[in-house]
């Protein structure tokens, strides 16, 4: 039988492109998580593990959807060539379990790894110079600027949130907490 995987690290991100590279390579049963890789304990891919039996083949994406260093890699890739379960990496071809075909996995793994490593270097190297200016703000940029949301808040004085959101596109979300913000900084102006 042939069982696919799909992961991917963050619920914001999207699995489809990965479902359907696995939907092209006829997978039998397709596992698949919004799950951080960082983690050994990925329920799917658990799930996945135990229900392989000899002769079955795994297939995945990519090598990074599979194991988050060599270590893991080699120890997961090992644990299936003893059970003689096939791997198919969509990007690499399938992995022998020969020495040549260990030898290339493992020098895959470890490039995916230190690939993995040089791009969070890179972010934090980023994020250091970015802090160095004065009007760095970490995270994701305000949607609305402040004269927007005090606009929606005035407009709250004769209308409902639901109304206000539908002029502005700010959500009562927003505006409940823009409002909140704004009472507090009131009282401690008056303070």
């Amino acid at each position: 039988m042939k069982y696919g995987y799909a992961r991917v690290s963050t619920m914001h991100q999207d699995l489809q492109v990965q479902l359907q590279q696995l939907k092209n390579e006829n997978c039998d049963k397709i596992f698949s998580e919004k799950y951080t890789g960082t983690n050994k304990k990925r329920p799917e891919f658990q799930k996945l593990i135990s229900n392989l039996k000899e002769g079955d083949t795994l297939v995945v994406t990519k090598l990074d959807r599979f194991a988050r260093s060599t270590q893991d890699a080699l120890e997961i890739i090992k644990n299936l060539f003893d059970r003689n379960i096939k791997v198919h990496v969509l990007n690499m071809g399938v992995i022998e379990n020969t020495p040549t075909g260990r030898l290339i996995f493992t020098i895959f793994s470890a490039f995916a790894e230190f690939e993995r490593d040089m791009i969070v270097e890179r972010t934090q190297e980023g994020k250091i110079l970015a802090k160095q200016n004065p009007d760095f703000r970490e995270g994701r940029p305000k949607k609305f600027s402040r004269q927007q949301i005090n606009h929606a808040l005035s407009l709250l004085e004769n209308h409902s949130y639901k109304q206000v959101e539908d002029m502005t596109g700010i959500s009562v979300s927003t505006l409940v907490r823009a409002k909140k913000k704004s009472k507090s900084e009131q009282i401690k102006t008056n303070i």
